[in-house]
């Protein structure tokens, strides 16, 4: 059996070469992926940086909506919705949900009536082992449609040296820019901060597909309506009021919502979350989400999860809002930040659940 012949120095010279170019593409992809080659387009990692010149870092927690609480509970699903959705979740029965109520904001000692909006986030566990994820917020409309207009809305509420408050000017030069954002400042205008999570509704803000038996697509949004319906203003000198309130509103007994799926029409806008579609679309009550009990996040169950409202079980689909896939990316950023952070903490062990993204 003869020896193989050695290569001559032109064939290890290509070979080498190949190798070369299969790394630098790999290089280049990674690049192109972080943004090294192209510094002016956005990426997750420059949305949340934002976020961070805005608020301050405070490790371990959420860049945005840092001031939360988990809670538990769970959906009952009155089979209303199964017709239009094959997910486990619609299926008459009870599925398992972990929840986290919040402030917007990236500062996590930030007074509760510090902004008007409340987010609701939640983690629906089928039994067949599929996750639902989705974040929601007490207001109708989102007010720009693409992430870059969200990031230049960052950068104006960027707080000024002097002041520690955004420039007016800026603000101004802004919404004169966009006026897509005339619905959410209309909103604005009479939103007052609630003095309980649990007398607000929850809206889905972006569209999803609902997708049925039959491989039909039903284009989607969905809101929490509170059965709880003593709203107030008055939050009283506690900056904490709100974590107060539900702690003594669950005491006392769960709380519900009934999650409302809105069926869209030919021609409803499903990529553009600044616009709400008429009211007299076909609403449909799916089933109650009942809470039971909370927990501090610091060491609750929603702490290690990343709601990202791309996490979906067969059934459901995303829209073409290019709103999501953003917010999967930044959502992920943070994460990754936070939890790298948290494990350095003094007398806090690196303990990230498998479970968590």
């Amino acid at each position: 059996m003869h020896a193989p012949s050695p290569l001559s120095r032109s064939s290890i010279f290509l070979r080498f070469a190949f190798i070369a170019l299969a790394l630098l593409i790999i290089v280049l992809a990674f690049g192109y992926v972080g943004g090294w080659l192209t510094p002016h387009r956005l990426t997750a990692q420059r949305l949340v940086d934002q976020l961070q010149a805005n608020a301050g870092v405070f490790a371990g927690y959420r860049r945005n909506h840092a001031k939360g609480v988990c809670v538990m509970g769970y959906f009952d699903s009155n089979g209303q919705a199964q017709p239009y959705s094959l997910a486990q979740v619609f299926a008459p029965g009870r599925t398992q949900v972990v929840g986290r109520f919040a402030i917007p904001g990236g500062n996590p000692y930030a007074p509760d009536s510090s902004a008007p909006i409340r987010s609701l986030a939640l983690r629906f566990t089928q039994a067949n082992g599929q996750q639902w994820r989705t974040g929601m917020n007490s207001m109708p409309v989102f007010p720009v449609g693409t992430p870059q207009a969200f990031f230049e809305l960052l950068q104006a509420q960027q707080p000024d040296h002097p002041t520690g408050k955004p420039d007016p000017a800026k603000l101004g030069a802004f919404f004169a820019a966009h006026p897509e954002t005339a619905a959410f400042l209309a909103w604005v205008k009479t939103a007052k901060p609630s003095a309980s999570y649990a007398t607000e509704s929850y809206w889905s803000l972006n569209a999803f597909e609902f997708v049925d038996a039959n491989g039909e697509r039903h284009a989607v949004r969905w809101r929490m309506v509170p059965e709880a319906s003593d709203a107030s203003t008055a939050g009283g000198n506690n900056p904490n009021y709100l974590d107060a309130d539900l702690t003594q509103r669950l005491a006392q007994s769960p709380q519900r919502w009934h999650l409302i799926v809105t069926l869209a029409n030919p021609g409803d806008p499903t990529n553009d979350a600044t616009k709400a579609w008429p009211s007299d679309r076909r609403d449909i009550d799916a089933g109650t989400l009942v809470l039971t009990s909370t927990e501090p996040q610091e060491s609750g169950e929603c702490r290690d999860i990343n709601y990202d409202p791309t996490v979906l079980p067969h059934g459901i689909a995303i829209s073409d809002d290019p709103l999501l896939p953003a917010r999967s990316a930044a959502y992920a950023a943070s994460y990754l930040r936070r939890t790298s952070e948290e494990a350095h903490l003094p007398g806090t062990a690196a303990t990230t659940k498998p479970e968590a993204k």
